[in-house]
């Protein structure tokens, strides 16, 4: 699905780079490996948590991996790369793309629950906060300063 992706890149002129190609093998391993580590929440409070944690670690891991200036990964790389074409907010075009990615699977048959909804309108304004702490500190965007 990451090679599909990148295809999309090719109008955006996006280019990839080591993080990249780390992102498409590096993701998918670390889920497998870690799943079955994480526990099983055991009542609607704990799974709201467990969900509400994991969005923030990936808004903040991606802000992270994406200041290395090192080559986005798939999906981030649509998101910088729509964010330089339209100049809209990163965190608009990261639910924007979220919600496309949402109904899709929906479409498709996937099931859409309360996480999948959080997701979907939480990462995009997450990854924009992130963005701007992470420069604060570390003095280096991810190709666009537009991290609302």
């Amino acid at each position: 699905m990451g090679i599909l992706v990148l295809m999309i890149w090719i109008p955006l002129q996006e280019r990839p780079g080591m993080g990249t190609i780390a992102n498409i093998i590096v993701v998918a391993i670390a889920i497998d490996v870690t799943i079955p580590m994480l526990p099983q929440p055991t009542g609607f409070a704990m799974a709201m948590a467990q969900s509400l944690l994991g969005i923030f670690l990936l808004a903040f891991g991606s802000a992270l991996y994406l200041t290395a200036n090192l080559g986005p990964g798939p999906r981030d790389g649509l998101m910088t790369g729509i964010q330089k074409r339209t100049n809209y907010p990163i965190g608009w075009v990261r639910t924007g793309l979220e919600i496309t990615v949402l109904i899709v699977g929906w479409r498709l048959g996937g099931v859409v629950g309360i996480g999948t909804l959080m997701m979907a309108f939480g990462v995009g304004p997450l990854v924009a906060v992130c963005l701007s702490v992470v420069d604060r500190f570390g003095g280096v965007t991810a190709g666009s300063s537009n991290a609302e």
